[in-house]
């Protein structure tokens, strides 16, 4: 989920880094014809492999042609190679999702997105707070309420990754996430802008759904926003086992956990409507092209869901977030749990998506400030998510180290959170 700051430290390292180096104007050509260059993607997705990324795969999309190619291992084992159509977990992606339930309800009546969260649920967020913070303000993380994870994984404030195994079975009920979020540090006033990234927010946002549809989330987001949107091959696990063809799923944390460790099969109460769904990148694409063309919610919540404001150093609307290019401005989520991380991003037509997935997290080494500094992989990356996007756009290889070292200190910081955003203190093993 973007537990931490995936797209800050990993992903978001390498779009941000292209998108400050890449500063040409939008070069997309012309709707007609296909700009999708099977070999180049190809080489590009290859070379995220060659980085150091043990598993890529992707699905890639301009108008009515598709692409899709996967490089790389999905068990370092055995050699099983990793292939396009995978599951893979898919994080806060999970976000969009949750955000289309609630906006549904909104257009049937039964939410105000402007109204405070005790109408609906009063005894949830205590006294005061709970009447300032609106529906509104969970989906754009302007609530103020901070992060449950630390509190759900304990041992990562004492230095040690050991609660990521010890709470590997662990079913915990979603009231527990939002006590643990509502007792950590408030990060600021309700609907104060800039606001923070918070996982908390979107666990209230799914028993928020669950008290006006009297319906359980998963059931809901199941049959009104994945079964609507045609998806075949996505759903929100019951169990810590995922179903059909997926990759192992690794996590480093920054050297603590050495060698990386499998956590493909976990428990994902933890996560609950803020980063469970598991999906494929081509899934994925659908569902945003179904959101995005007015299939899932009407236009006047599409225009709701994309009146952004700054989150983390993001751009963020209810449930989606805008990323500049350098062929113009694209939107969609992206997500990291242990050992899998995955972005989905979709011009606002719905014509050009881009679907990847990875499967090893946090291989970045940090200073000695606890900052993971860049790694090959990261440029790879971000070279092949402008290649799939903006075909047209000049190579990310050609900036000079100096601009690309430049443009590593410009990056968002979608949540201060310790999963994803930066090691444990200490370093002690895990």
């Amino acid at each position: 989920m973007r537990i931490a700051r995936l797209l800050g430290t990993i992903l978001g390292t390498t779009l941000l880094t292209t998108t400050v180096v890449l500063t040409q104007p939008a070069l997309a050509g012309p709707r007609g014809s296909t700009s999708l260059d099977g070999t180049a993607l190809r080489d590009a997705l290859d070379a995220v492999h060659e980085a150091g990324m043990y598993g890529v795969f992707s699905s890639v999309r301009d108008g009515g042609e598709r692409w899709t190619g996967a490089a790389g291992v999905a068990d370092v084992g055995t050699g099983r190679p990793v292939t396009p159509g995978m599951r893979q977990r898919v994080g806060s992606i999970s976000k969009t999702f949750t955000a289309v339930g609630l906006l549904q309800q909104a257009e049937r009546g039964r939410i105000r997105l402007d109204a405070p969260v005790s109408d609906y649920l009063p005894d949830l967020i205590p006294g005061e707070r709970g009447r300032q913070i609106t529906v509104r303000m969970l989906l754009n993380h302007t609530s103020g309420i901070g992060d449950y994870v630390a509190g759900a994984f304990p041992s990562l404030t004492r230095g040690s990754t050991a609660s990521l195994d010890e709470e590997r079975f662990r079913s915990v009920r979603p009231q527990e996430l939002v006590r643990l979020g509502l007792t950590a540090p408030a990060t600021g006033r309700p609907g104060s802008v800039p606001g923070t990234y918070s996982n908390t927010n979107y666990v209230i946002a799914g028993l928020l759904l669950e008290e006006v549809t009297g319906q359980k989330a998963y059931t809901y987001l199941t049959r009104n926003v994945i079964d609507r949107a045609g998806l075949r091959h996505t759903y929100l696990p019951r169990t810590p086992f995922l179903k059909g063809p997926h990759p192992r799923m690794y996590e480093s944390f920054h050297g603590l956990i050495d060698p990386p460790r499998d956590y493909s099969v976990y428990d994902m109460s933890w996560a609950y409507t803020a980063g469970s769904v598991v999906s494929t990148t081509d899934d994925l694409n659908r569902f945003y092209r179904a959101l995005l063309g007015g299939e899932l919610v009407g236009a006047a919540s599409l225009d709701e869901m994309t009146r952004t404001v700054p989150v983390s150093g993001m751009d963020y609307g209810l449930g989606i977030y805008a990323l500049d290019l350098p062929c113009g401005r694209f939107w969609g989520h992206d997500g990291a749990v242990f050992g899998a991380g995955t972005i989905a991003l979709s011009s606002r037509d719905g014509e050009r998506q881009m679907a990847v997935a990875q499967n090893l997290m946090k291989y970045q080494e940090i200073d000695e400030n606890g900052v993971p500094q860049a790694h090959p992989i990261d440029n790879a990356l971000g070279t092949y998510v402008v290649r799939a996007l903006c075909p047209a756009a000049p190579e990310a290889g050609a900036a000079s180290p100096e601009a690309r070292r430049e443009g590593l200190t410009r990056l968002p910081r979608i949540d201060d959170s310790l999963l994803t955003g930066g090691a444990p203190a200490g370093r002690p093993s895990a």
